[in-house]
């Protein structure tokens, strides 16, 4: 095609696309041979292919770590919990302000990711991730001269919640850059950490307790997991150039997409079932006769099922589908409260039930950030889930409070039924939430997919959000854009092609039509 005549219309429209076909043909002969920096793809500013691997895996290996030693040591408040309520350790302390501490980490580190966000910009992901880490040392360090309640929500509630919200803010986002197909996977295998760090602290926490006292305990956890974190955040690397991502605070408009605020709904009471989880099941054992160190056992135990389970929930994710294998999760964990905690009576059966559902009690953590990517596009992902992590405030601030709230009886004896019954019912109705969210997705994909047609038939010209981008009419994988089109369907996994017209939208959220998107199956 570049050694015939160029044809020649009577606007400058037909030349020009008649030259971007030309370079797009060059560039394809020349792929495989010519570096990319002798493309002159940045003039262009291709889409992104990210690598599927290479140095990401050190990056998931790192992300790892730092949730084994940020989420993970929050996981052993359950312990801490347990600790407090059996020895009145600040009198005049209520369970309910005891609650308040652990749910306070959780809440501020969500609370602070605008924040955290906009720093990132302005100072770049390496300096925060350090200050991060310095700042939750600081938290345990000064939680173990506390001597008044009011000393233990600052530094264990507050403080330690805002490092490990600094640490976790700024490094969720980069394991996305590195994959695509994998992405699920590798994002999960990131999340078990937090697993296996829960395993290892609770652990600690239920031995050093009782031998060196709540002080040395504080400190033993706050400098093994700086030394594991300093080393873990330096060794990160992101590829936000590359990406083009956008580290906006706040994106309101995303706040409009319906389809966005039902995967708020559906995080919001997937939280509040899993604090619940985490948070009660060291002092249900109490309740039902073990001792403290049973207890811990207990959320030794959860905490592994999350480090067994989630690279199990990501790898699946990647084959069957994020959204449907992430509502079949989170109804099942619903049910799991239902039918196995409810009756649970002895330490077989809640060691049974701990590991259990602690494979799918964390899918939001583990689906999430795939999830967000799908829905809102990998250049808006850092700013959607910096409103995905305030909207989690509320629930993570009083899910605790209100299970000890539902408990029938005080301190360490009375029942959990309430609660139990609580957990499981807010896990279905967040499954039942993202089940509307996936109607949209199948939708959204057929959307795509009639345009793709269309623009064909029109002579493959695509509007993008960046440029003006040819598409060829045979099937082949878009060397620029990593688009596949394999007639007559095109996806392109990170980035939506343009936005939907509302005449699109309109039809994407007709009652009946969404309701037979939702009852098809289909791999999304």
């Amino acid at each position: 095609m570049a050694d015939g005549p160029t044809p020649h219309g009577s606007s400058g429209i037909s030349t020009q696309i008649e030259k971007a076909l030309d370079g797009f043909e060059e560039k394809k002969l020349n792929r495989n041979s010519t570096p990319r920096s002798e493309e002159g793809l940045e003039e262009k500013e291709p889409e992104d292919i990210p690598p599927d691997g290479g140095y990401g895996w050190v990056c998931v290996l790192c992300a790892c770590l730092i949730n084994a030693n940020t989420w993970g040591v929050n996981s052993s408040y359950g312990v801490f919990l347990s600790y407090y309520l059996e020895n009145d350790t600040f009198p005049n302390t209520s369970p309910i302000e005891y609650a308040f501490t652990g749910g306070l980490s959780m809440s501020c580190c969500l609370l602070i990711s605008p924040l955290v966000t906009h720093m990132v910009h302005l100072y770049g992901n390496r300096a925060v991730l350090n200050f991060g880490v310095i700042l939750q040392t600081l938290s345990f360090i000064g939680a173990s001269f506390a001597t008044r309640k009011w000393h233990i929500f600052l530094s264990q509630g507050v403080c330690f919640g805002f490092g490990i919200g600094v640490i976790f803010v700024t490094s969720v986002s980069i394991i996305p850059q590195w994959f695509r197909r994998k992405r699920s996977i590798a994002n999960s295998l990131a999340a078990a950490g937090s697993g296996l760090g829960g395993l290892a602290y609770s652990l600690a926490a239920g031995s050093l307790l009782p031998n060196v006292g709540l002080g040395w305990t504080f400190r033993v956890l706050g400098l093994c997991s700086f030394a594991v974190n300093l080393i873990a955040c330096n060794l990160m690397r992101h590829r936000n150039k590359a990406i083009g991502s956008r580290y906006r605070a706040f994106h309101f408009p995303l706040l409009k997409r319906p389809e966005f605020l039902f995967l708020q709904a559906w995080g919001m009471l997937s939280l509040l079932g899993y604090v619940v989880i985490l948070f009660s099941l060291p002092n249900f054992a109490l309740s039902i006769g073990l001792s403290q160190k049973q207890g811990s056992i207990a959320g030794a135990l959860l905490n592994l099922g999350q480090a067994l389970g989630r690279p199990v929930v990501g790898l699946v994710s990647d084959r069957y589908g994020r959204f449907n294998m992430a509502i079949l999760f989170t109804i099942f964990c619903g049910f799991l409260c239902l039918a196995v905690w409810i009756p649970a009576s002895n330490m077989g059966v809640l060691s049974f039930f701990a590991v259990i559902v602690g494979t799918v009690a964390g899918t939001f953590w583990t689906t999430i950030v795939p999830i967000c990517a799908e829905v809102v596009g990998m250049q808006e992902l850092p700013g959607g889930l910096s409103l995905t992590w305030v909207a989690m405030v509320p629930a993570t601030t009083v899910a605790e409070p209100i299970a000890l709230v539902l408990k029938r009886g005080q301190n360490t004896t009375g029942s959990y039924t309430y609660a139990q019954i609580f957990a499981g019912l807010v896990y279905v109705a967040a499954g039942l939430f993202l089940w509307v969210a996936r109607g949209w997705k199948i939708g959204d994909n057929e959307r795509i997919a009639r345009d793709a047609v269309a623009r064909d038939a029109a002579g493959g010209v695509v509007r993008s959000d960046r440029r003006l981008t040819l598409v060829p009419s045979a099937a082949m994988d878009d060397p620029i854009t990593g688009c596949t089109t394999v007639a007559p369907v095109m996806s392109c996994p990170d980035n939506r092609l343009d936005q939907p017209s509302p005449s699109a939208d309109i039809k994407i959220w007709s009652p009946l039509t969404l309701a037979r998107r939702m009852i098809s199956w289909k791999l999304v």
